[in-house]
């Protein structure tokens, strides 16, 4: 009970705002290191600016998204592991503006907790830092609330906002998709940042603790190596997009896997057949399927299976496309072809390769 005559404050209430301004000050270096031309990345403001004539564009077409992390947020608080997720959360909204064609040119977080932890949320804005810096876009802005009574203990969420660009002429997907097209697919991190209620009922039903050697990768602990941060294919698909002018579409394997995701930039009377035996599964996702008995069509549904992201490319291209992106890092496998179909829009061949 309240004290007569006492003077209530904010912080008596929860909420810190001497910890918020201590954040923004820590975090002000990482989001200058995100400057990029149309942007200088500074914050403080009420918002972030961006010229797109800075940025070279002539007739550009702006293509939004927001995403968040789901419920491997969760991992990231129990571990103490919090740096990667930041990456996570660029990195799910920057692979989708990419497979439209887009360039991203910013990016804002939201970052809501129950008690800031300046340390921990400097963790955090640094993957965000570091994932805007893997995708070339600018951290122009964010906003950091404490929300003592809706967050317990350390808990914390997360959310992000990504703006890019495309001129008229190079969106994505093109209208010339047709049958007999090849279907390359890009290796991927690990679980990405889908599937996590899942993976989370397997670690308990495991009994391992997050601390343990992981069962697929005893070099790291459990928690790090499901935290590996999604990969960002930013970079290497623009410049396969812009070199060789050959990627008809592109699709972001994320919830839903191929089934739900590739269809999406079909046109309605085309789908695609893939040799389930070309995936490179990742060891991870044998751990996960042997250890929940997870089968194999609820893998495919629910997780990327070790193919991050997938490019639809004419037969003849797939030589000079696959170079491109090898030559940026990229792990590439030629999975299939368009066909056309008035049923299943995703066709498989064979089975994963779920052996240890």
């Amino acid at each position: 009970m309240t004290e007569p005559n006492k003077s209530l404050t904010y912080a008596d209430a929860g909420v810190d705002i001497d910890a918020g301004n201590r954040l923004v000050d820590m975090i002000k270096p990482l989001v200058k290191a995100t400057a990029r031309p149309g942007a200088d990345a500074e914050i403080g403001g009420f918002g972030g600016l961006f010229d797109l004539r800075a940025a070279g564009f002539k007739d550009p077409v702006l293509v939004a998204a927001t995403d968040g992390v789901g419920t491997k947020v969760k991992l990231a608080i129990d571990s103490g592991l919090h740096a990667g997720i930041g990456i996570d959360l660029v990195a799910m909204s920057v692979n989708d503006l990419v497979v439209q064609g887009a360039e991203p040119l910013f990016f804002l977080d939201y970052f809501a907790c129950g008690k800031l932890d300046p340390d921990a949320a400097t963790a955090i804005i640094s993957g965000v830092a570091q994932g805007c810096r893997d995708s070339g876009c600018a951290l122009v802005g964010g906003e950091t609330a404490e929300m003592p009574g809706l967050y317990s203990g350390r808990d914390y969420d997360l959310a992000g906002f990504a703006v890019g660009a495309a001129e008229r002429d190079r969106l994505l997907p093109r209208r010339d998709i047709a049958v007999g097209d090849a279907v390359i697919g890009l290796a991927s991190s690990g679980v990405h940042s889908n599937g996590f209620s899942l993976v989370r009922r397997i670690v308990e039903l495991s009994g391992l603790s997050l601390q343990a050697p992981a069962p697929f990768s005893p070099v790291v602990t459990l928690g790090a190596a499901l935290l590996t941060p999604t990969r960002i294919y930013v970079k290497s698909c623009l410049r396969a997009i812009r070199e060789t002018g050959a990627v008809k579409a592109l699709a972001h394997i994320t919830g839903g896997g191929f089934t739900d995701n590739i269809p999406r930039v079909l046109p309605k009377q085309l789908g695609v057949r893939i040799d389930l035996a070309a995936v490179p599964v990742l060891p991870v996702f044998k751990w996960l399927a042997r250890q929940g008995q997870v089968a194999e069509p609820e893998l495919l549904r629910t997780f990327n299976c070790g193919i991050g992201m997938i490019a639809v490319v004419p037969r003849e291209a797939v030589a000079a496309v696959t170079d491109i992106l090898t030559q940026g890092g990229e792990g590439v496998t030629v999975l299939g072809e368009v066909v056309a179909t008035t049923g299943e829009r995703v066709i498989y061949d064979g089975h994963l390769d779920l052996d240890a």
